[in-house]
């Protein structure tokens, strides 16, 4: 059940000059190596994992390596030695690991990776020690070590993997054909014919190596950049190493045995390491946090936390609860316990019973079997529900086509795979081999911002988009069904039905001032109010906390007095306008919006005009210029004639009321604080 031990990997790059050069249009050799290292180490970084990466470069214009002597080991450099890795590498793969102008034998950078690995492992232990090494194969290259490299590759037990530009063909000189297959399916621009004697003698040392040290399976070692590529699109998931959860396992009375319980599969979530930092200076000390606990009323009266408690909703009260409560609510228990209370049938499990986000392993005696926990639901927690059959409704019978058809569609999106015989053959859709959408596309973005903070998200890569399509072959069989589904059950538009005119709406008196008191109410067509929004609670008056929305129901209500509630909400605003802070004053726009809305739809327009009037005159007493500015680039401003029938404002007038205020500002100087709200209404009190 442990989680396995870290490893000791070396990463070779071949950076000679060949490695640059490309075909037109194509990348070079080198980035195609680079992205690969980069997508490995990605894949650690988020995976967390503890294994130590190192970095050797051969083929480099300076020499820095502990076997360099004389002539010996030339033009390697060791550019990092073994640690965990992080994004510093991975920004020394992708800006500072740069094509140099020199070769080197590529047998000599694995001895200077088996020294590297040698050397910095003593002492600690590794479970693995291994060398990944990126060439194209174009450097000359010296068997006179060959058997010694092979020979220390055995004792030390390092194993060691190719990375090359092209396949290679292991079918024509022995080896398993499956390694052939699959190395012909990667096969690009590439082919034998189009390479170097020298690449060529590369391969056959390589593919000597290789075969020397695994007869069986060691060409199989031998990838190309595409195909790792592919394999390493995916970020790895993170091992955890499961916590031993010991107790007693109690069946009756008189059974105990000691057991072991394990985490099998339990739900992954993102680790929450997020810091806030200051937009601008990226500080975390810049940021301070501070929070205030209010009261709920009309001036959101501050409380200390010690003068609180926890509260839970009960319909519309509130129910207080306390840590002395929580204490006493809580199961008492003299210590661990895991009891068998009965048996039941397996059968009487139905698999959508499992509840909760994992499964436990419960181990007895080394070597012995082990339980699955898994847990189920109470009684109370099930519920059964009951529709109406659609055979309750003659026109929704279906026939029998239409039955035989969704039968089709049914059958043709089975996600198993069934032979001729009906066995089952292949699983189509395999949950266990595909990665979490979520944390692939989390750490595509990490990785991205990490590298430019300043530019724009980048776009879903395209294998994780295909991940969540469905299989190819689901797709392709289920095109015949849905067609006949779709020509037993045709779908035609529904035309909007016109609205019925009656007499009264074309024989209607356009000269009366009011509303005519048979005409409908009014519906909101901008969707703000809803019915539903009368029933959240009895409103008696408008609140500091949402007003426009208070003096909306209130106004509709049935037996409304328009003036005593657009007083209360006049109040409202000239708070919000005490406070001088862009929030609330946002928050009384809001307010003369909606005032200003209800007023036109209900007729109210002189009584949103005195009072629009009598704002403007307070805007200059109490220095709220910054207000008004608001107010004109809203465009709030005198109902017009054009607006509604009960107005003698024309539309010059009312841009005039707008400009002029706005002048006004410019001239004249901010005055102290000062008036009541009472001189703010006075006309509206006649």
């Amino acid at each position: 059940m442990a989680r396995r031990g870290k490893a000791a990997i070396v990463l070779c790059l071949d950076v000679g000059f060949t490695m640059s050069n490309s075909a037109s249009g194509e990348e070079s050799s080198l980035e195609q190596a680079k992205k690969v290292m980069t997508k490995f180490v990605q894949r650690q970084v988020f995976a967390e994992s503890k294994d130590e990466v190192a970095v050797v470069l051969f083929g480099t214009d300076g020499t820095r390596n502990d076997l360099a002597s004389g002539d010996q080991y030339q033009n390697i450099t060791v550019h990092r030695s073994l640690m965990l890795p992080d994004f510093d590498l991975l920004e020394d793969i992708q800006d500072v690991i740069k094509p140099d102008s020199e070769q080197a034998d590529f047998l000599d950078a694995i001895i200077v990776c088996m020294d590297l690995l040698q050397k910095e492992t003593i002492g600690k232990r590794y479970e693995k020690r291994h060398i990944e090494l990126f060439t194209d194969l174009s450097s000359p290259v010296s068997e006179d070590q060959l058997e010694i490299i092979i020979a220390n590759l055995k004792k030390t037990g390092i194993s060691l993997q190719f990375f090359l530009p092209f396949p290679v063909d292991v079918d024509d000189g022995g080896g398993d054909t499956n390694a052939s297959v699959h190395s012909q399916m990667h096969r690009h621009s590439f082919q034998r014919k189009g390479l170097t004697e020298q690449q060529k003698e590369g391969i056959d040392v390589v593919r000597k190596l290789m075969h020397t040290l695994d007869e069986e399976a060691g060409l199989e070692e031998i990838y190309t950049f595409r195909e790792s590529l592919e394999r390493l699109s995916m970020f790895k998931k993170i091992e955890r190493r499961p916590m031993a959860w010991p107790c007693q396992l109690t069946i009756g009375s008189n059974l105990s045995i000691r057991i072991v319980a394990y985490k099998s599969v339990t739900e992954e979530k993102v680790k929450k390491i997020w810091t806030v930092v200051d937009a601008k200076t990226l500080r975390k000390d810049d940021v301070q946090k501070e929070t205030v606990y209010c009261l709920n009323d009309d001036d959101e009266t501050e409380v200390q936390k010690d003068d609180t408690i926890q509260g839970f909703r009960y319909g519309s009260d509130i129910v207080p609860f306390s840590k002395e409560d929580e204490e006493q609510m809580k199961y008492k228990t003299e210590a661990k316990c895991f009891s068998v209370l009965g048996f039941s049938r397996s059968s009487q499990i139905q698999r959508h019973y499992y509840m909760g986000n994992q499964v436990l392993k419960v181990f007895a005696a080394k070597d012995d079997e082990c339980l699955i926990y898994v847990q189920l639901p109470y009684m109370e927690d099930l519920r059964q529900y009951i529709f109406s059959s659609l055979k309750n409704n003659k026109k929704c019978i279906p026939t029998a086509d239409q039955l035989s058809a969704v039968d089709s569609l049914i059958d043709s999106m089975n996600l198993i795979y069934e032979d001729d015989d009906g066995e089952t053959f292949e699983d189509l859709f395999k949950p266990s081999k595909i990665s979490n959408p979520h944390f692939q596309r989390l750490y595509q973005c990490l990785q991205h911002k990490a590298f430019y903070p300043n530019e724009p998200l980048p776009p879903v890569e395209q294998h994780i988009l295909e991940m969540l399509e469905v299989p190819r072959v689901v797709k392709e069989r289920c095109q015949a069904p849905l067609e006949k589904v779709k020509a037993l059950f045709p779908l035609k538009e529904v035309g909007k039905k016109k609205e019925e005119k009656t007499a009264q709406d074309i024989f209607k008196d356009n000269s009366e001032d009011g509303p005519n008191p048979k005409k409908p109410k009014i519906d909101d067509e901008e969707g703000s109010f809803s019915i539903i929004k009368l029933a959240e609670g009895n409103v008696t008056s408008v609140g500091s906390v949402n007003p426009a929305e208070d003096f909306r129901i209130l106004v509709r209500q049935k037996n409304a007095d328009f003036k005593d509630v657009s007083q209360q909400l006049i109040n409202r605003i000239d708070q919000f306008l005490e406070n001088k802070d862009s929030q609330y004053y946002m928050k009384g726009i809001s307010c003369i919006s909606v005032f200003r809305e209800e007023a036109i739809k209900l007729s109210k327009v002189q009584c949103f005009n005195d009072f629009l009037q009598a704002l403007k005159s307070k805007v200059v007493d109490k220095a709220l210029a910054d207000f008004w500015e608001i107010m004109i680039q809203d465009r709030i401003s005198l109902i017009t004639k054009d607006e509604a029938e009960g107005s003698l404002v024309t539309s010059e007038e009312a841009e005039k009321f707008l400009a002029s205020k706005e002048k006004k500002n410019e001239t004249l100087p901010p005055t102290d604080e000062g008036g009541d709200v009472d001189d703010l209404v006075s006309t509206i009190k006649t």
